[in-house]
Formats: C-alpha cells, sequence, structure tokens
C-alpha cells in the first residue's frame, strides 16, 4: 500500500524555506505533511525536558522512541506541535532547541529510532516531507524530490526577521555563524548527511517569493 502513496520529498539546508513551502504544498494538493526536522527537534527538547545529556546516545534513542507528538494547526491556522499533549510550538523553533536538534541527529541510534515514526506519515492520498534525508534515505521512491537552497546570507536574514517580529533580541552575525556551523555539521557528518539525491531537482529560493517558490513545487508535483 505505501508504495502506491506518493512521496513529495523536500530536503535543504536550514532556513532555506522548506518547512513553509511543505506546508504550503500538502495544503494544496490536500497530502499529508511530515517535518522530519521537528522530529529531531523534539527528541532534543524532551531530553533537554528530563535533564539529559545530548551524548547519551541511549537515553536519547530511548526518548526519540517513545516520542508522543502531534502536528496540526491552530485556530488561526499556524503550525501546531504538541508533546505529550502540551503545546510546545514556540520552544521547538529556537535557536538552542536548533542547535540540539542538529547534535542528536548525527546520532544513529536516533535516527534508527525516528525512522520507523517517519515512513507511518505516508497515507493516502500523499506526503509531503520536509527534511534533510527524506529522497536521499527515508523516502528514496519518492515521486518527486527537491533540494531547496538559499544563500546563508539570506537564510540569516530571515531568521533575524522573523525572531525580531517575536520581540527575541538577537545578532545578525550570531545567526550567520551559526547557520554556516550548522551546514558544515549537516553536509560533513557521517551519518545521512545532507546532500541532494542524484535524482532530485534543485530550487534556489534566494530572491524568491514564498507564492513563487510554491508554485514551482506544485507546478512540478502536478507533472508526476
Amino acid at each position: 500500500m505505501s508504495q502506491a502513496v506518493p512521496v513529495i520529498a523536500i530536503d535543504g539546508p536550514s532556513g532555506s524555506g522548506k518547512g513553509t513551502i511543505a506546508r504550503r504544498v500538502a495544503a494544496a494538493l490536500g497530502y499529508h505533511l511530515l517535518d522530519s526536522g521537528a522530529l529531531y527537534r523534539l527528541t532534543a527538547l524532551a531530553a533537554q525536558k528530563e535533564g539529559v545529556c545530548l551524548d547519551d546516545t541511549r537515553a536519547l534513542a530511548r526518548i526519540a522512541a517513545g516520542l508522543d507528538i502531534q502536528f496540526g494547526s491552530d485556530a488561526s491556522g499556524d503550525e501546531l506541535i504538541l508533546l505529550n499533549g502540551a503545546d510546545v510550538t514556540e520552544q521547538v523553533r529556537t535557536e538552542q532547541t536548533g542547535a540540539g536538534a542538529s547534535r542528536v541527529a548525527a546520532l544513529q541510534p536516533v535516527r534508527d529510532a525516528l525512522l520507523g515514526l517517519q515512513r507511518t506519515f505516508r497515507k493516502p492520498p500523499g506526503l509531503v516531507a520536509d527534511g534533510r534525508d527524506m529522497g536521499t534515505h527515508v523516502f528514496a521512491d519518492a515521486a518527486l524530490k527537491v533540494f531547496l537552497t538559499a544563500s546563508a546570507e539570506e537564510r540569516a536574514q530571515r531568521r533575524y526577521k522573523q525572531l525580531k517580529g517575536k520581540g527575541i533580541d538577537v545578532s545578525l552575525a550570531a545567526l550567520s555563524r551559526d547557520i554556516e556551523a550548522r551546514d558544515r555539521r549537516d553536509s560533513e557528518r557521517s551519518v545521512a548527511p545532507l546532500r541532494p539525491a542524484e535524482d532530485a531537482r534543485m530550487l534556489d529560493s534566494s530572491g524568491q517569493s514564498i507564492e513563487a517558490v510554491t508554485n514551482t513545487v506544485l507546478d512540478w508535483a502536478r507533472g508526476i
């Protein structure tokens, strides 16, 4: 059954806009949505809440295997993420949680624990999955694979505006350094490194509107 369910895999580095594009594409097509990056963020967040060190591989794998999560939307249609029934949407998106996610995502036992969970999201009529190894590993048979990129400078600017809009005081220079460091970790790690699948379609979102990028992916999706 799962092989007959189409998957659109959208991979790319942090801040490339893949989460926003994935949500819009899924909504337009009526597909299910998997934010795989959130699973690693939730693992890191749950570990922080339990006081588990991020180099305790066995404990982290246990936490990943037992995640009780729900993805959805609030009354305004904005993203809603529940962990053990509690709204953690804002906590999941902090820079601290993102840095923790990058660390736990490099651990094979954690990835193994989350792999089966990710594949359960593949249900009719289809799935849009965003992450870093959706097209290369988790859904290697995806009908459409997109590798979404943007310059490090633009990704830092986007994150800066997002955080300032929430009243969070941040340094643009520090965000740029963090993004570049995360890119290196994600690309150079030995476990499922960030890279485009051989059959992925490359899409640079630098200077493009969300609508333009979404429409490009939808045009590709309608051709599969």
